[in-house]
């Protein structure tokens, strides 16, 4: 009896994760007829159509939206295995699938990777920037290793490691440089700029600028910070960021930096991973390692 095999169980995942031939073929770095042609040899050796092909898009059968949850639990699994492997022979090499949010990517990531090549040389990091909500998806389906996020993320099945706290400053314009700061009952009268909707950094926003009530009237979004400082820069209007993006985004535009009222809004940055990853203890080391780029070692890592 043909039997099904590995490759299937991944292009098909592939497929069903993009919803389409030629994106999943080029995520499997295959040509899309070969990836048809798999698919129709599986579908043949179940006996059952998995897929509904449409003219733009691709929609699973009741039965194919059954068997791509299993297919990712059995890929996830074969996964784990070879880091098993990894982690009893050569726990610091290979490959590390880090996922990091967009209001930490630009600002820390750079400097991890430069502290991994000098630290953990053997490590070989493959970034990738998304929404929580993202990242969250990847490691759950075991496309991602960890993720650098805003704590807390309450999935039962990740492990979550604290690595440091930040507050979060108002950004203004340069005018305004001298005049009081607002407190928090004041910013939602304000025209405040924040992120899109799926940002965690909005959520946190909205829950310091207007937190039992609803979001402020005059609100303007934009996709990234520097989006946000430059608009503010402009005139538009006030902004949070957090501390660790002060440095780079506020010399990009004439605008002014400060620091609000107590309670000071913060957020708390952590490492996310599955606790069934056989490389938990990789992880933990790699945490330490962004805790220390982002605050510097603690006292008991210092050489005596």
């Amino acid at each position: 009896m043909t039997r099904i095999s590995m490759k299937q169980l991944r292009y098909f995942e592939a497929l069903a994760r993009h919803s389409h031939f030629g994106r999943a073929a080029e995520a499997c770095a295959i040509s899309q007829p070969a990836l048809s042609l798999q698919m129709k040899e599986l579908e043949a050796v179940l006996g059952a159509s998995l897929i509904e092909r449409g003219a733009r898009q691709v929609r699973l059968t009741s039965l194919g939206e059954a068997f791509a949850e299993r297919a990712r639990d059995i890929l996830r699994a074969v996964d784990e295995l070879d880091d098993l492997a990894r982690a009893a022979l050569h726990p610091m090499t290979g490959r590390l699938r880090l996922g990091v949010i967009p209001t930490v990517a630009p600002y820390l990531l750079p400097a991890v990777i430069k502290a991994m090549a000098a630290r953990t040389p053997g490590i070989e990091p493959f970034p990738r920037e998304a929404v929580t909500a993202k990242l969250i998806e990847g490691l759950l389906e075991g496309r991602l290793d960890a993720a650098l996020v805003a704590l807390p993320v309450s999935e039962p099945a990740l492990h979550e490691e604290t690595l440091f706290s930040e507050e979060f400053v108002l950004v203004r314009a340069l005018a305004d440089a001298d005049r009081p700061v607002p407190g928090p009952d004041m910013l939602p009268r304000m025209r405040l700029l924040l992120l899109e909707e799926g940002h965690c950094f909005r959520d946190q926003a909205l829950s310091f600028c207007a937190p039992s009530g609803p979001e402020p009237r005059d609100l303007m979004e934009g996709s990234s910070l520097t989006t946000l400082v430059q608009m503010v820069g402009a005139g538009i209007g006030v902004t949070l960021i957090p501390e660790m993006a002060v440095a780079i985004e506020a010399r990009s535009a004439p605008v002014s930096i400060a620091r609000l009222s107590h309670p000071r809004p913060v957020r708390t940055i952590g490492m996310v991973w599955r606790r069934t990853n056989p490389l938990a203890g990789q992880l933990s080391h790699v945490a330490r390692l962004v805790r220390d780029v982002a605050t510097g070692p603690e006292p008991s890592d210092t050489p005596r």
